[in-house]
């Protein structure tokens, strides 16, 4: 199954959507941006909400939990591919007591109904398990990657090893089988107790010695049979441990000749390089990364000398606009010393004033020689007339002549104040037409500066890193040639890293068969039993548990032969209570043995799968540790626990730390995945923060494992750390989203 986009109204998710790819999708938001609410969205899409569930305290029911923010009915849609076929899953609210209970799933593009696909089986349908499986399996949260048990978890394993069937779990037909055996027996309780104390009531104790005789006799020639049947069985697990045995060393004989190779070539890659003077993986890198800078101081040298063009053009135009004031040549000092282009100051005439003089003079002869020759009539006094006379006419002419001077002079001043406010604006313009091109040419300064330190630094480190190169690469006189003879070096450190991690894998495979392989065990080729061990061990086990039952039950009835006594006792009235309690017991003892048969069957089936699990958890628990633990074990319960590489003595879980206990969790969860789900449907895996406790280094082999088992099927990674997206920046395989309000690419 391949989910391609999720869109939502749950929670606190308002018509937002999600779009996937296939393989790893790393999904990366911070705290209490809706994380949690898309993993608990998409097992809402698959499997329904339960409309039934309950608050509790301490426990909120999903229906409450998830409720849209806004207000809103909760609804959501699901694309997807199942097969070959592209569907299209919708969820909406019809009613409130039943929070999207109206399901929908059509074929993309047609809208034609998926027959058989309901709101109830659509999980199970589309990933072939259901969802008590996918929660403890794919479905990986942070708080919740301890592994529990579960009847479906159970059911799932056991038609795994088995038939292939589903309908049973150990646990219910346990507690079943337990319910009926209680029935019968429970303590002092029970029909067998009652039957029982009523016959010990009676006294025809004759009859019940003759039917605890033939209970004898049968049960003596059941240990026979069985007796033959051990035997019989017992042989042939012989004839397996020998086939195995030669099977063992044939595997070591192989595994010794690929660690020799694998030696070999790593060899030969290590002399090589040495040969070559390859330099090491800190110095490749400190020599890429130099590189890149160069890159970025390029980058910088060339926005410089852009600035620096501007500058200069910001200088010329500057420059232009100081030339063009008409204080052009001159300093903003030297243009306000300049003097204003006036006309000279109106002033009071002094001809006018003597001339008004002479008036008055010549009026006052005037009239005095008149009056001296008797042309006219004067007073006595008639000097001081023609002296009064005179002077009234200079003084009225001074009046004139003063008002229309102080009229010019006002004129004058308007105007020189007009011509004065035009010389300063202008000046004004100037001074900062001069300041403007001085801040120009002093920015050019400095930008023709940093341009000429930006290329003096960019010619060093270049010639710098290619003196470097060329002690290993005489071919690279440029950086080009000096980028592609490193990367060239890093494919080899590469390459001799995988050869020297490929010896050392197949040297621990070799020694781990070594000591596997007994001194008994030889080449000698023995054809293969006609059944697997596992079948053998089985119908043995069986075979000696009846054994055993049929001793108990001979000795039981021997012990009870010898203390009833006289057999002479009302045989009439107790022959329906032994009937009775013949078939209460015959009913008790076969539901006993079938405990026991399905208890036996239970450890048979845990047998045979928690090798195979703690071999697949181990494996990956090893690669996320980077072999610091190299085995794991589990018993029936999914108890764990770890053995670290050198240390023969497992260590519980519990003691390990928080983040070396979520590494084992997750393994673990990883390899039910590997074994438990359906391989044909590709069930995706859908983790939730599982990797929040892990330190960088282990983190990082997560992220390597999830990458490879990511070509296998859909992984879903959501977590708060930025680590995981900045590991996998630049892998075009692996899909990068960051979560805010909505969904960003990156």
């Amino acid at each position: 199954m391949l989910i391609r986009k999720m869109s939502a109204t749950f929670g606190r998710l308002q018509n937002q959507s999600l779009e996937l790819r296939d393989g790893l999708n790393v999904i990366q938001a911070p705290n209490e941006t809706g994380k949690s609410t898309w993993c608990a969205f998409l097992a809402a899409m698959l499997f329904g909400i339960n409309s039934r569930e309950r608050d509790k305290a301490g426990f909120i029911a999903d229906k409450n939990r998830f409720a849209p923010w806004a207000g809103v009915s909760m609804s959501g849609r699901l694309d997807c591919r199942a097969g070959e076929q592209e569907l299209t899953l919708t969820r909406l609210t019809r009613r409130q007591t039943a929070p999207m209970g109206e399901f929908q799933a059509v074929y993309a593009g047609t809208g034609e109904a998926v027959p058989g696909l309901t709101g109830q089986n659509c999980g199970e349908k589309l990933l072939g398990v259901s969802r008590e499986v996918f929660e403890r399996s794919a479905f990986i949260r942070q708080t919740g990657l301890a592994v529990t048990q579960d009847p479906g978890l159970e059911r799932r394993i056991a038609a795994l090893i088995t038939s292939g069937e589903e309908g049973t779990s150990y646990s219910e037909a346990a507690d079943t089988l337990k319910k009926q055996l209680n029935r019968r027996r429970h303590n002092k309780t029970g029909q067998l107790p009652a039957l029982e104390a009523e016959l010990q009531e009676t006294e025809h104790q004759l009859e019940e010695l003759e039917a605890l005789e033939a209970q004898l006799v049968s049960a003596r020639g059941r240990m026979e049979a069985l007796e033959t049947e051990k035997a019989a069985l017992e042989e042939e697990l012989s004839a397996c441990d020998r086939w195995e045995a030669s099977r063992r060393r044939q595997a070591l004989a192989q595994a010794e000749a690929a660690a020799r190779e694998t030696a070999e070539r790593a060899a030969e890659l290590r002399r090589r390089i040495e040969e070559e003077r390859i330099p090491e993986n800190d110095a490749i890198g400190r020599l890429r990364g130099a590189i890149v800078n160069l890159e970025t101081v390029r980058r910088s040298l060339k926005k410089a000398r852009e600035e620096q063009d501007e500058a200069r053009k910001q200088v010329l135009r500057a420059e232009a606009a100081v030339n063009d004031s008409p204080f052009a040549g001159h300093t903003p000092e030297q243009a306000a010393r300049l003097p204003l282009d006036l006309e000279p100051k109106p002033r009071f005439p002094l001809w006018a004033g003597i001339l008004w003089v002479l008036a008055g003079i010549g009026l006052g002869l005037l009239l005095w020689t008149q009056s001296l020759q008797g042309r006219i009539g004067m007073p006595e006094n008639a000097l001081l007339l023609s002296i009064g006379c005179g002077c009234g006419v200079f003084g009225m002419g001074l009046l004139i002549t003063g008002f229309l001077t102080e009229r010019k002079q006002s004129k004058w001043e308007t105007r020189a104040g007009e011509l004065r406010q035009r010389r300063q604006k202008e000046l004004d313009e100037f001074t900062a037409l001069c300041r403007a091109a001085e801040s120009a040419q002093s920015d050019l300064s400095a930008k023709s500066a940093a341009a000429e330190t930006l290329y003096s630094t960019l010619t060093t480190n270049e010639q710098g890193i290619l003196l470097e190169v060329r002690r290993f690469a005489s071919a690279a006189f440029d950086v080009p040639a000096a980028d592609a003879a490193l990367r060239a070096c890093a494919v080899r450190r590469r390459e001799l890293t995988e050869a020297e991690n490929t010896a050392r894998e197949t040297r621990l495979r070799f020694d781990l068969l070594a000591q596997q392989t007994t001194a008994g065990d030889v080449e000698e080729a023995f054809s293969a039993p006609a059944r697997d061990r596992e079948t053998v061990s089985a119908q043995l086990e069986e075979a000696r548990n009846a054994l055993d039952a049929a001793h108990s039950e001979a000795d039981r009835l021997s012990g009870r032969l010898h203390a009833l006594g006289d057999p002479v006792v009302l045989r009439s009235s107790a022959a329906h209570l032994r009937e009775e309690i013949q078939a209460a017991e015959g009913e008790y003892g076969a539901i006993q043995l079938a405990m026991e048969a399905l208890d036996t069957a239970n450890t048979a089936l845990q047998t045979r799968f928690s090798p195979e699990l703690g071999r697949r958890a181990a494996e990956i628990f090893r690669e996320l540790t980077d072999g610091r633990y190299t085995g794991v074990t589990l018993d029936r319960s999914f108890h764990l626990s770890a053995e670290p590489a050198g240390d023969s003595v497992y260590r519980d879980a519990a003691l390990l730390s928080a983040g070396a206990a979520d590494q084992l969790y997750l393994a673990v969860r990883l390899a039910i995945c590997d074994l438990v789900l359906p391989e044909e449907r590709q069930v995706p895996i859908v983790l939730d923060d599982a990797l929040a406790n892990f330190d960088d280094a282990r983190c990082a082999a997560a992220l390597r494992y999830l990458r490879n088992a990511a070509e296998n099927r859909q992984i879903l990674l959501f977590t708060c750390h930025s680590r995981e997206a900045e590991f996998f920046a630049g892998d075009p395989q692996v899909s990068i989203q960051r979560l805010t309000e909505g969904a960003v690419l990156v």
